[in-house]
Parts: C-alpha cells; structure tokens; sequence
C-alpha cells in the first residue's frame, strides 16, 4: 500500500507469496518497476468494493493492471503460449453503477451475477425479537420487516433490518444524540441484571430464549459522521461528558453520561491507531464507535446492532454501504438515520432506489427520562426543542463547552469542517441539502456553541488583510509613479 517502505515490499515479493492485498496505486508501481515480482502462475485477480475504486479515479490503473496481468478479457493468448492455469477475474460491491458494468466489460469474460439468495437471509420468526430501537416505550408499533424487492429499486436489502429516520431541528441535535446513545446503553445495562429462570419444556424452545436473552446483553452501535473533525469532536465529548440531571446543584454528584466504551475511527488516524482500533471494537460485547465513511466498507464488526447515521451519508449507494454493517449474515440489526425538517425529502431520493424508512417514535423515549427526580409529563403538542429533557442537557452541554478550552476548538474546527462538507453534495442532493436554507447559529447549537463561529479561519484572515495591504501599496506606488511622470 501507499505509504509502506518499497524495499521491504520487495523483499517480501521476491520470496514469492500466495495470496497479495494491495491498492492499485502500489500494485501498478510494483508490476512496472519490480522486476522479482513474478506473477505468472496468477490464478485470481479480485477488485473488492469495485464501485468505489473506481470513484476514487482508479480506472485508469485497473486497465493498465489487466493489461500487465493479461487479463483483459477480449486479450488474445500469444501464439506459442498457453496458460498453465485457468485464469479467474471477480468484481465485488454491494452495489453496483455504470462504471462498474464498464469494469466488468473489460476485465470479465461472460460474467456471471452471484448475489444472495433472500429465503437464506429470512430471520426465525420463533425467536422473540427483542431490544428494539424504542421497543419498550412503544409497544404499538408495528415492527413488520419486509425485504426489498428488486422490482421496486436498485438495491436488496437484507429481510431482518429495521430502518428508521427520525426528524431532528437542527439546534436540537446533539441532545437527541445523546439521548437516544444513552437510552440504548442504560436499556442493555438493565438486561443484564436480568437473571431469567424459567422452566421451558422443549430444549429447542429452551435454547431460542436463551440466544434471544443472551443477544441483548450484545450492544455495539455505530455512528457515523461526514467530517473527520466532527469525530474527534463527538468522541472527546462522549468519553468525557459528565452531568446528574437529578441533582443539578451538586457538583459531587456529576456521573458519565454514557456509561460505555467509546472509540473512534477516520481517516486522519495513524495506521496503527486505526489497527488497534478495529481490534478493540471487535472483541467488546458492548462498545460505542464513532466514526466516518472509513468504516462504511470492508469491515467486518461482528454483533454490531444498531447504526445511527447522524451526519447523511448522501447518495443512496452510501447509505447501502453504511447500513452494511449491521443485520449480516442472517443476524437482526437495526438503522436509524437523522434527517433535520428541510432535509425530508432525502427520503423520496432513498424510496427510489427501493428502501423505505418508517419514523422513530422520538417524544417517546424523551419522556422516559426523569427529571430533577420527578416524572415530567409533557403534553403532546410540546415541540422537541422546548422539551424540558432536551433544554435542560442542550444548557449543560453549552456550558461544558465553555468551560473546556479544548474541546470548544474542536467545536468550533468542527463546525466549520461540517459547514463545508455541506456544501459538497453532488447532482440532485444539491436541492435537498442546501447551505442557504441551514441557520448557522442553530448549526452552532448542535455543537454546543453559544455563538456562532466564523468560517474564515485566522489564517485565511491574515493572508486576505496582506493582500489588500500589499495591492494599497502597490496602488499608492503606481500613482506616486504617474505623478512624477506627469511633472517629467
């Protein structure tokens, strides 16, 4: 890969090897410049995630790969020569565009679709499907999952995922967040207390309530965010937030507000962190990940059981991608996506690809939460952003912000990185997440800020005062000049 010292690649090439991972780049930088790299008993040849390599701009390596490989498909075999073995070209993506259809042109040979059989992907209807998203506070809902059909859309989804939106203001954001996180952990933490004895007279039975127990003292979620920024900014807070909301005047008495074990993962990471990262998330029972799109492919996080895509993850392909990681292999999982109210038609772009959301019942689980060791009961019509739950922690995080200097930079580097990644949806999306309709100063809100921060950094600052300083001169110069001149 990129980065790694190409002499000790070398090395490893020349002892020869049977299976290679590589990235394009490197992989095309050692078939044309590593003469020990013999590659002549290939048996196969796999692009994983083909449709991202090529967005990435890869296209243009993968066809000199194939060329160098001998691998195209309409390459003729020398005369004289003949393959010892039968060469095997894969594609792999969960979803699949046209430029993937022109990879497949070009590197396949009457290409075979292979894709999952839904009837093997239908959950056990005599498993008591528990731990819901909200399950306990709404016992009405209708928790019917349906499998996507071709025929309606591009994608498949798998038949045991419960997808859920749910409609946020923006300023009301990072309260709901943390809510719900915390909604979810104390609801698995409270399972685990449960000590079930209960007399079953068939041992299949037996076994289907113990799986079904033992899955909810399982809880891994993972969030997803656009920026890197936005990361290390929701995973300070996260593992550092303390607050009691049943006694509001006693400093003594502050807790964790997330009870668990939190970790994050992007792109700006070491490689390194990023390895022991993934390790740790992967053995936990019980974890919390934050992350961004680094973590919507390839991985393989197993028991993860919810994904919150706070921040939206844009074309519908993305979303596929994300929800990924849950639900896999025939396990029950669940997705919740945050949309705020300019955003809803969002969800008219995923219906057109066949995947369809059904809302999250969110005044719900707010009520749940006491409050200055009282119930407060809450009329139907009170909005989310007067909720007394939601006002009172939106004030305790803002002042937590303001009392850390380190984590209101990051706020604030946050919220200019999330402004800007914005602004960066292509094609149709552009009408639907549009910077002018955003209030800056509720965007600020859902970071915590009191005020709203400038998106001009000091730096660009400085530099755009230098330059008008230096055209003033030069200007001061020039009618100096034109005035000695006119004298002369």
């Amino acid at each position: 890969m990129g980065g790694e010292n190409r002499n000790k690649e070398k090395a490893r090439l020349r002892k020869g090897i049977s299976i290679l991972i590589a990235t394009p780049g490197r992989l095309l930088d050692h078939l044309k410049n590593t003469s020990s790299f013999v590659h002549t008993n290939l048996r196969w040849i796999i692009f994983d995630e083909a449709d991202r390599i090529l967005e990435l701009g890869f296209g243009k390596d993968i066809e000199e790969i194939l060329d160098l490989l001998g691998s195209r498909a309409n390459e003729s075999v020398e005369k004289g020569k003949s393959s010892e073995f039968q060469r095997q070209n894969l594609l792999l993506s969960a979803t699949l565009n046209e430029k993937v259809n022109h990879l497949s042109k070009i590197s396949l040979e009457n290409p075979v679709m292979i894709g999952l059989d839904n009837t093997k992907m239908q959950p056990d209807s005599s498993v008591n499907q528990t731990g819901s998203l909200g399950s306990d506070v709404d016992e009405d809902l209708d928790y019917s999952i349906k499998s996507v059909n071709s025929s309606s859309g591009d994608y498949r989804l798998p038949a045991q995922l419960v997808q859920r939106f749910v409609k946020v203001p923006c300023g009301s954001r990072l309260a709901v967040l943390l809510s719900i996180l915390k909604h979810l952990f104390e609801r698995e933490a409270s399972q685990k207390r449960v000590e079930p004895f209960v007399s079953l007279p068939c041992s299949s039975i037996k076994y289907q309530f113990i799986a079904s127990v033992v899955s909810a003292w399982f809880l891994k979620v993972v969030v997803f965010f656009s920026t890197c920024d936005a990361v290390d900014f929701h995973y300070m807070l996260l593992s550092e937030f303390q607050w009691s909301p049943y006694s509001q005047f006693e400093e003594e008495l502050k807790q964790m507000f997330l009870k668990c074990k939190t970790f994050r993962l992007h792109g700006n990471m070491k490689q390194e962190d990023r390895r022991i990262t993934f390790s740790a998330f992967k053995t936990e029972k019980s974890a919390l990940l934050v992350s961004t799109d680094v973590a919507a492919r390839g991985l393989d996080f197993p028991k993860v059981r919810c994904i919150i895509q706070y921040d939206s993850p844009g074309e519908a392909s993305e979303y596929v991608h994300r929800v990924g990681r849950t639900a896999r292999l025939g396990e029950r999982g669940e997705s919740l996506l945050f949309l705020q109210p300019i955003e809803v038609d969002y969800l008219q772009d995923l219906e057109k690809h066949g995947v369809s959301l059904t809302e999250y019942p969110l005044l719900k689980i707010i009520d749940s939460f006491p409050l200055h060791s009282q119930m407060h009961r809450v009329k139907k019509f009170v909005s989310l952003e007067s909720h007394p739950w939601v006002v009172s922690l939106q004030r305790e995080l803002e002042s937590y912000i303001s009392a850390e200097p380190k984590i209101k930079k990051q706020a604030k580097d946050a919220f200019c990185s999330w402004v800007r990644a914005y602004t960066a949806h292509r094609g149709d999306l552009k009408q639907i997440f549009m910077v002018k309709k955003l209030h800056l100063g509720h965007v600020a809100k859902s970071f915590a800020l009191r005020e709203q921060p400038s998106l001009v950094g000091k730096t660009f600052q400085n530099q755009s005062k230098k330059r008008k300083r230096d055209l003033k001169q030069k200007q001061k110069g020039l009618f100096k000049k034109r005035k000695v001149a006119s004298k002369t």
